[in-house]
This record gives structure tokens, C-alpha cells and sequence, in this order.
């Protein structure tokens, strides 16, 4: 079992039957997907929410029963991933691409689960990752220019030759920073620019990250 297993499989021991569960995207969340599927098919009984189109399909093919935010706005837990993790439990998310979902599920969750192996630790955001930012397609030219004012290196996320389209229909610019340390302050911030739907600045939503390492795994909890 690799690392994104072992961090996946401890993080599925915190499902209970009755459960409404938000699944989250990308590969380590995949692999939680996967092995609630297992647990579903043995007899657990929970209800699904997924933050993407795929984890929405993988959801499915292994036989979780998918529900709706409208229907189900409460959560008891969601289990996803993180592209980075700082000391104080703050993320970036969205290299994927699923930022807004992802947030949106989070935002409805009593415990928001993040998964990762230690690669993702960082000293502070964008020590590794640039920022994913959703923008609207309209003029987002124009949002371009207003994000480089940030200091960052914008750049339009492109796939196949294209432009990455998000499952809300919208461009990501991915912004390089050299480092962020107030990532409250640039969450709001950078939300206020005419264009953008939002980052993926997840601020105070982690509430446990579990970290899986060649020593083991251990389980992060944000101070209160």
C-alpha cells in the first residue's frame, strides 16, 4: 500500500453508516472514493456529494449513492486533497481544477478530512504550487492584468493544446507568487476582482489533515 492509500484508508475509518459524505477530487480522493465504495458494497449505508464531475462518475461506478448539495446541505465529513498544507493547517487546492466545488462542499461540512502525503507540507503557500484562480471567460484578459497587480505571474491553464475549461464552464489562471503569509487577507482580496469566481485559498476549513509518510501516518488537528 503506497502513501496516498495509507492516508486514504485511515481517513475512511472516520465514515459512519448514515453519513452524508462529501468526495472530494483528485488522486488521493479517489482512492478514499474507491475504498468507501468497497465499505458501501459490504453493507455501509451513507449518502455521497462529490466536488467534481469525476469523483461524481467514480462515485457511481463503485456504488455510492449520490446526492445533491440542495438536498443534503448539511455534511457530516468530507474527505479530499490538498496541493499544499502550512503550518497552520491553511491550503492551496485546485490544481485539479474543481477549486469552487471543493470549497462549496467544504463550506457545508461539520469536518473537512484532507488527505496528503508529506510532499504537500510546506513552510507557506506557494512555497511549491502556484494559486489556482477561477475566472469568468468574459474579457478575462482584463482579469489577467488586475491579478499580475498582486505580484504574482499569472498564467492561463491550458490542456491538449486548449484552454482548461472548469466544470462551471470558466477559465483557472494559475498565479505564481513567491510566497503568501497572509492567506486570509489575499483569499478576500483577490475575490474582490471583478472576473473572478473565486482561489483556491482554503483558509481555516481543514479541520484534520492526515499526512502519510515512509514513517507512518500521523493526523494534523487545527488548533482551536
Amino acid at each position: 500500500m503506497n502513501l496516498k492509500e495509507e492516508a486514504a484508508k485511515e481517513a475512511v475509518r472516520s465514515i459512519r453508516d448514515g453519513m452524508v459524505v462529501g468526495l472530494g477530487s483528485g488522486s488521493t480522493a479517489s482512492i478514499a472514493i474507491k475504498m468507501i465504495g468497497e465499505k458501501v458494497r459490504a453493507g455501509l449505508n451513507i449518502i455521497g456529494i462529490p466536488t467534481s464531475r469525476d469523483s461524481e462518475i467514480l462515485g457511481k461506478s463503485v456504488g455510492i449513492k449520490i446526492g445533491e448539495l440542495r438536498d443534503y446541505p448539511d455534511l457530516d465529513l468530507t474527505i479530499d486533497g490538498a496541493d499544499e498544507v502550512d503550518p497552520k493547517l491553511d491550503l492551496i487546492k485546485g490544481l485539479g481544477g474543481a477549486l469552487v466545488r471543493e470549497k462549496i462542499v467544504a463550506a457545508a461540512t461539520e469536518i473537512e478530512i484532507i488527505v496528503v502525503d508529506e510532499s504537500k507540507l510546506v513552510d507557506h503557500l506557494c512555497q511549491k504550487a502556484p494559486l489556482p484562480v477561477e475566472v469568468v471567460r468574459f474579457a478575462h484578459e482584463a482579469t489577467v492584468r488586475r491579478l499580475k497587480e498582486f505580484g504574482c505571474v499569472p498564467k492561463l491553464r491550458m490542456r491538449d493544446g486548449e484552454a482548461f475549461i472548469s466544470d462551471n464552464g470558466n477559465y483557472i489562471i494559475d498565479c505564481k507568487f513567491e510566497r503568501i503569509d497572509d492567506p486570509a487577507k489575499m483569499e478576500a482580496e483577490l475575490n474582490l476582482v471583478p472576473g473572478v469566481v473565486d482561489n483556491g485559498l482554503f483558509v481555516g476549513m481543514a479541520d484534520k489533515v492526515i499526512v502519510a509518510s515512509k514513517g507512518g501516518v500521523r493526523t494534523l488537528e487545527r488548533k482551536a
